[in-house]
């Protein structure tokens, strides 16, 4: 209807393209039924003259009763520069109206009242050819959304590349429009995992013991070829259709917390994809760092470094990451307002319990701080984990949420990823027990929490999707990876595990990313080995599967090393032995681990201060008791786990 109408008159256009939005109407597959229903249009036209068109309002709609009363819409489309915008509408005002160095762009800031009620307002657009009108929703929030509790230390986070992990449907894994086509015989290629696979799969998740799900990004990515990681976003409002849409989305999030699972988003605001909309017509010159490829020098020291040189700091900031991914200037107000905006508008569209923020030192530092403010100002507890990817942890610290910093830089960031813990716990498995390696080196990696302002909001994993699989790390000893994945669902921090750890998904020594990004078995018809049902596995997998379910599930019950306090004995001969407590002693779990070939007996009388007398440990994950006499021998190559009685 609404392209008839277009045709009919020489007015300004609101245009119904496949790619784009407009509040209310489905044509982005933004929009639910409901908006659809709500929508109305009423185009009239002065005078026969070019037609300039109204392609999409983003965000495409907002909520009543949010903290922050500025709203800021990005009208775009050809030559909506020669609009005169006004609305009409109670409890809103409009008191800006941008227009920026492309003439296809204005920009309209909004003063919203305490008082808004949900509902629709007009908004007209009068140029000399007419006249075009848009209903923009203004929804009611849900219930106790805005003290939403985000992600922390009582949840296990199952990272899921949602390409790798199931395809549930099929009929959406070439689109028509969508630059690159399924082709599962290619590592670097897309594999038809989907958003349905992980709804149709949330049983097992949530039977597994993980209580969050960390999809990488899954915002539309239409680049020619590497599209399946998703880190190459190419419309921030719309989720990739070969994932499936934002209603399919929203359905997943409501899914999941019906099963205690929450979702965390992955978001990348430092860079979009060369195949954004955006870059063949830029709002603002300056909308892109350099305008062209110029490459970052990914070294993050400069942004710390007293002595730094400028043009160090300039170009780690400044550069693009790599040559398909544009670096954005978020020193640009009205692109930092689009990527706040957008953060904000996911956590209220798809009920998110946190989000994971990619590169995130490569972005503005100014921008960050804003960024971190507003959305931990309209959502106080909820939560948000930055990537950097560096193994100081000075410099991990310096990000953290109050964190004293002698440049007075102000950060709301809550969590980050413990990248030298993870380097940490590699060598300190894998090396040779002396007084200067081994398991010595993950130790002296927790003594550098007093850098941290919440050592227990950090992140702990053994890999992620950068990374070799942490079964291939330790050249498939079954060993190390039990003894790794006790140390990562048992220290302080969130734990987070890469999906099919629990079945030792492996790879060659040499493998590329993309091979390294294995699909899970059992996600696609036709595998020989089920994952999900536990067909086929080998022995070992089965085993390593069981072993894992049982630790996620008992860590689930246990105050002590959910929410309780880490205390720790520097290791000696090869033992490693910490305590998780809570701060009135009354749950104590005791951690014990061996590094050494043959089983060796601990001397109790060292860890007196946190036995507090204790003359039995009941094994978690075996059932049987210990006495904790004058000594306790721990298995060689192996691990206890004692809740302490």
């Amino acid at each position: 209807m609404l392209a008839t109408l277009a045709r009919a008159s020489h007015a300004p256009t609101v245009a119904a393209r496949d790619r784009v939005s407009v509040p209310g109407l489905a044509f982005g597959h933004v929009a639910t039924t409901a908006l659809c229903m709500a929508a109305t249009l009423v185009v009239g036209t002065e005078a026969e003259a070019a037609d300039p068109t109204v392609e999409a309002l983003e965000p495409p709609f907002w909520w009543a009763g949010m903290k922050d009363p500025n709203l800021q819409i990005m009208v775009r489309g050809e030559s909506v520069s020669e609009f005169a915008a006004d609305l009409d509408c109670p409890g809103v005002r409009l008191v800006g109206t941008h227009r920026v160095d492309s003439p296809n762009y204005l920009f309209l800031d909004l003063d919203l009242a305490p008082d808004l009620v949900p509902g629709s307002c007009l908004i007209a657009f009068q140029s000399k050819s007419g006249h075009a009108s848009i209903d923009y929703r203004f929804e009611e929030r849900n219930a106790g959304s805005s003290v939403r509790r985000g992600f922390s230390s009582a949840d296990v986070i199952y990272l899921v590349m949602p390409d790798r992990f199931a395809n549930g449907d099929p009929t959406n894994d070439s689109v028509n429009g969508m630059l690159e086509a399924a082709d599962r015989t290619n590592p670097d290629g897309r594999h038809g995992g989907d958003l349905q696979g992980v709804i149709d799969h949330l049983d097992y998740i949530a039977d597994m013991g993980y209580t969050q799900i960390w999809l990488n990004p899954i915002l539309e990515n239409n680049e020619p070829e590497f599209s399946y990681h998703g880190y190459s976003t190419t419309d921030y409002y719309r989720v990739d259709p070969r994932f499936g849409d934002n209603d399919l989305y929203r359905r997943l999030a409501a899914e999941a917390r019906e099963r205690g699972i929450g979702i965390i988003m992955d978001l990348i605001p430092n860079h979009s994809g060369v195949s954004h909309w955006w870059m063949a017509d830029p709002p603002t010159a300056d909308w892109i760092n350099h305008g062209e490829f110029v490459p970052t020098s990914h070294i993050r020291e400069p942004l710390h470094d007293p002595h730094a040189a400028e043009v160090d700091r300039a170009t780690f900031v400044d550069g693009w990451f790599v040559p398909s991914m544009p670096d954005l200037n978020q020193r640009n107000p009205f692109m930092a307002n689009y990527l706040i905006q957008n953060a904000i508008w996911w956590i209220e569209t798809a009920d998110l319990s946190g989000i994971r923020v990619d590169t995130w030192s490569y972005a503005d530092k100014d921008f960050l701080s804003d960024w971190t403010r507003r959305v931990m100002t309209e959502y106080p507890n909820f939560n948000v984990v930055g990537e950097e990817w560096n193994n100081n942890p000075g410099i991990i610290a310096y990000w953290q949420r109050g964190k004293a910093r002698d440049d007075g830089y102000e950060s709301d960031l809550p969590s980050l990823m413990d990248f030298p813990l993870q380097i940490a716990l590699r060598s300190g498995l894998s090396d040779d027990e002396t007084w200067n390696t081994g398991i010595v080196v993950f130790y002296r990696a927790l003594v550098a929490d007093f850098l941290y302002a919440d050592p227990s909001n950090l992140l702990v994993f053994a890999d992620n999707h950068d990374m070799h699989r942490i079964y291939r790390q330790f050249d498939g000893d079954d060993e190390l990876f039990r003894l790794a994945m006790v140390l990562v669902l048992t220290t302080r921090g969130i734990p987070q595990i890469l999906y099919g750890t629990e079945i030792l998904i492996d790879h060659p020594p040499d493998a590329s990313h993309g091979v390294m990004r294995v699909d899970f078995p059992g996600g696609w018809p036709g595998d020989e080995v089920n994952g999900f049902t536990g067909g086929g596995l080998t022995d070992e997998a089965a085993a390593a599967q069981d072993f894992m379910k049982r630790l996620l599930n008992w860590r689930k019950t246990s105050r002590a090393v959910t929410s309780g306090r880490l205390t720790h004995y520097a290791p000696s001969d090869g033992i490693y032995v910490y305590f998780r407590h809570t701060d009135d002693a009354s749950e104590r779990v005791m951690v014990a681990i061996n590094k050494n070939a043959d089983a060796t007996a601990a001397d109790l009388d060292r860890f007196a201060e946190s036995l507090y007398g204790a003359n039995l440990g009941f094994d978690v994950l075996t059932g049987q008791l210990h006495g904790l006499g004058q000594s306790l021998t721990i298995p060689g190559r192996a691990f206890l786990i004692l809740d302490v009685q």
